[in-house]
């Protein structure tokens, strides 16, 4: 199972964190892969100067954004599947 963890720490909540978590669980509703991917929020990576940051599996990825997400998700998520 892949998963995803979007930090909703109050750095990455001011830019955005929320939008995008919205974001990743849309797509994986959409892509009907809720059987394998998980989409959690969670508290600080320790990068919070480069947020909204994003944890894919044992992947840290930093300034993701709603313009990027869904890219993200393409290349992170639906490439494996």
């Amino acid at each position: 199972m892949d998963k995803i963890s979007v930090c909703i720490g109050s750095a990455c909540h001011l830019k955005g964190a929320y939008r995008v978590l919205d974001i990743f669980q849309k797509l994986v509703q959409e892509n009907d892969c809720e059987a394998s991917v998980e989409v959690e929020g969670n508290f600080c990576q320790n990068r919070c100067t480069q947020g909204v940051v994003v944890k894919i599996n044992e992947q840290i990825l930093t300034n993701i954004n709603v313009d990027n997400a869904e890219e993200i998700f393409r290349a992170y998520i639906l490439r494996r599947i």
